[in-house]
């Protein structure tokens, strides 16, 4: 593991900070940072569910992930020119206020040439619409941490096949107690819990289209 990612892992947010501002001056690459990060986070996953960790922890790393991004997020963008890979909206459903996943499949996504419309938490099925309507992306991302976020899920998915949207919309659901059937259940096209698999999957969602 990584002296960044062993420094996200158990919370040092000074030295978080430090070693990303010196692999930035360095002109290290950026996506091999975002990825050290995503490991830390991936291990402050594993901590809270052994209940090593808990929520406090939890929001401590993500607030740490997310103001590294903000370091780090120019360089993502720097010289991206042209069409992007692909057009994603993204967002945690309503009822449900978890961000720290879906922030890191966001960066992710971004890396890797999306471009991803991030409508934050607890979103209403008809802005996950609206925002499909308005920028014509052809897939759509919904999170959730709690079981009640299954029933927004599927009113969701209800909700853009009302608006006609279907058939053009691949739907991919994701977060740590997502599973095959829930993915059945809500209408998904696609389900993970990991976050570069919910990349590659939006990758070949956008070969098949």
């Amino acid at each position: 593991m990584s002296e960044l990612a062993d420094a996200l892992a158990n919370l040092e947010e000074d030295k978080v900070r430090q070693l990303v501002q010196q692999r930035v001056n360095s002109n290290a690459d950026a996506m091999s940072v975002v990825e050290e990060l995503r490991k830390g986070m991936d291990i402050v996953g594993e901590r809270y569910k052994s209940k090593e960790y808990f929520l406090s922890e939890l929001i401590i790393s993500g607030e740490m992930f997310k103001e590294s991004m903000a370091v780090i997020e120019p360089r993502l963008k720097a010289g991206k020119k042209g069409e992007p890979l692909g057009r994603m909206v993204l967002g945690t459903v309503k009822g449900d206020i978890h961000n720290i996943g879906k922030d890191i499949v966001a960066t992710l996504l971004t890396a890797a040439g999306f471009e991803v419309y991030d409508l934050g938490i607890d979103v209403p099925p008809e802005k996950f619409v609206e925002k499909l309507s308005q920028t014509d992306s052809t897939i759509l991302g919904m999170s959730g941490l709690l079981t009640p976020a299954f029933e927004s899920m599927k009113e969701t998915v209800k909700a853009v096949e009302a608006a006609g949207l279907r058939d053009k919309v691949k739907v991919i659901i994701g977060g740590g107690i997502v599973t095959e059937q829930v993915g059945r259940y809500v209408g998904a096209d696609a389900f993970t819990d990991d976050a570069s698999e919910g990349v590659d999957m939006c990758r070949l969602f956008v070969k098949g289209n």
